[in-house]
């Protein structure tokens, strides 16, 4: 039954989106105003539907009932249940995004329910224009009070950390994190299925209609981790036709997968049957044909594509064609 699947991207217009998800995807409609790409979600109004194969317009919920254990893996199974417990993305930023911060599992139950799950994520930068910039924390420490003034004087700006990414860079948000995503940014994001997300800054903007999109400062105020930190950054040595590490936390793993057949015809294999989960590989540069199981199931991603490799399929062969770079994520 199962075989590598393709999803429908959901397209979210957003008031700081841009134009380039869709050229970066090769889609034939136009992405203006668009801000994210949703790749692979089961988020509640937001269940991504198969675009291809035996089981085109199947939901992803669906396919979970048809058999879990196959496409989530037993071990995901037993942690997370019948729940797909990753959400990634393309983010397209035309303009700043909100100062903002994420709440861990234990504070996103507290105030969402028993069912609600915090957002541990990471960023992989696609592109960026100059002077492109990303908040990954406070400058300084501060304490509950010095927040709370700063929120009412406007000037939380002044005690941010700020980078300045290139494509090829990486970070990981912890919850508690105060972040932003910077104007001429494009990235991918892989996250926990979580749409929890905290505004404290707004920078004053108004929508359409004039009105100011909500703030959530007493919610952040809870999450927030107050310590400076200016090691979001993940430091990683590149390396061809292997896979390298940057990010392994208890909610997902993610590899960076540069491949280059320079006339070749072994392909990288990847056996990760051993690990009881899904993979999802998204592809970010160039094109590879990935040959899954022992029934040698085929498919070709081109940039911007992100596949879904059933459990029950995690053994699989990757041929560059004649370069490629993905992103392999797994629960590990």
């Amino acid at each position: 039954m199962w075989y590598p699947l393709k999803f429908e991207p959901i397209l979210k217009q957003v008031i700081w989106g841009g134009d380039k998800i869709c050229s970066y995807k090769s889609l034939p409609e136009s992405c203006d105003g668009i801000g994210e790409s949703w790749e692979i979600s089961q988020v509640e109004g937001h269940v991504s539907v198969v675009s291809e194969g035996a089981l085109k317009g199947r939901s992803l919920s669906e396919l979970i009932a048809l058999d879990a254990a196959g496409l989530l893996g037993t071990g995901v199974q037993a942690r997370f249940g019948n729940e797909f417990p990753l959400l990634v993305k393309f983010i397209d930023a035309k303009e700043d995004l909100s100062v903002q911060v994420h709440p861990d599992d234990k504070a996103a139950r507290r105030h969402h329910g028993p069912s609600a799950k915090g957002k541990t994520e990471m960023w992989y930068v696609l592109e960026s224009e100059p002077g492109a910039q990303l908040v990954t924390g406070f400058s300084q420490d501060l304490d509950l009070a010095q927040y709370k003034r700063r929120i009412a004087s406007d000037s939380i700006e002044e005690v941010l950390h700020r980078e300045q990414p290139q494509p090829g860079d990486a970070f990981f948000i912890r919850p508690g994190c105060v972040h932003s995503i910077g104007k001429g940014l494009l990235l991918a994001e892989i996250q926990q299925s979580s749409d929890y997300t905290y505004r404290l800054y707004d920078y004053n903007r108004v929508d359409a209609d004039g009105r100011r999109r909500e703030l959530h400062t007493a919610l952040a105020a809870e999450v927030l981790d107050y310590h400076r930190n200016t090691d979001s950054r993940i430091r990683y040595t590149r390396a061809e036709n292997q896979a390298v590490t940057l990010a392994d936390c208890p909610y997902f793993t993610t590899n960076l997968l540069e491949l280059n057949a320079e006339g070749e015809t072994t392909p990288l294999h990847r056996d990760l049957r051993h690990l009881g989960s899904f993979v999802i590989c998204i592809c970010i540069g160039g094109s590879v044909r990935l040959v899954a199981g022992e029934e040698q199931k085929e498919t070709v991603l081109h940039r911007g594509e992100t596949v879904l490799i059933p459990a029950a399929l995690a053994d699989y062969r990757l041929l560059p064609q004649p370069r490629a770079t993905l992103l392999e994520t797994y629960v590990g």
